[in-house]
């Protein structure tokens, strides 16, 4: 890990993959809430990195930092927001050849995994969900898509996504839902926050 000063009140932890910043995340939300932790204004993760701003000493919490042991994510911690989805997707035919599985299938082996908001970005409300097995990441589409619907649930690389409103997207494309992932009316607007967990749950069309 690597600690690289940004202003003078926060800094960028860089991690050497998504695992280990995905755990050092949950490791410094679980000391907030247990107060073992300096004040700070924002914990911000993302791919490999996260960014703590507003600390009173950065310098001194990053020696500090050092000597921390970051225990491994474990599944289960919370309850999972639980997403229902129909497996209707226009990619589902690529996605299965490409995992080498009957079309059938794909719903059954996304729905069973546990994903974990591993950071948002793209758009408000648009989360990275990591817990698929690495055997199952796939490419993005050579040519986007120059509009996907809201609640469309995508895959790109190691992630799984849910598109909260109608934008131009290179994801693969294996289901949709009628969740709301993003309300500015409702507290928080946003479904998904970095650090929750994740399950869909597949539903016949009808039923959404």
């Amino acid at each position: 890990m690597r600690a690289l000063p940004v202003g003078d009140r926060a800094l960028l932890l860089e991690l050497g993959s998504g695992e280990e910043a995905e755990a050092l995340h949950a490791e410094l939300l679980r000391r907030r809430a247990a107060g073992a932790l300096p004040a700070v204004r924002e914990i911000v993760p993302a791919a490999r990195t996260v960014l703590l701003d507003g600390l009173d000493d950065p310098g001194a919490f990053a020696e500090r930092l050092a000597g921390w042991e970051i225990p491994p994510l474990t599944p289960g911690v919370r309850d999972a927001i639980e997403i229902p989805v129909r497996y209707d997707g226009p990619d589902l035919a690529e996605v299965a050849e490409l995992w080498g599985v009957p079309r059938d299938e794909v719903g059954r082996i996304h729905s069973a995994a546990e994903f974990r908001v591993a950071f948002c970005g793209f758009a408000p409300g648009f989360g990275y969900l990591t817990g698929l097995a690495e055997r199952y990441a796939v490419p993005r589409r050579a040519t986007p898509r120059t509009a996907v619907p809201a609640g469309a649930v995508a895959l790109a690389g190691p992630y799984t996504g849910v598109y909260p409103r109608s934008s131009p997207g290179g994801w693969q494309l294996i289901g949709s839902t009628d969740a709301v992932l993003w309300d500015p009316q409702r507290v928080p607007a946003a479904l998904l926050a970095p650090g929750a967990r994740v399950r869909f749950v597949p539903v016949p069309a009808e039923a959404l």
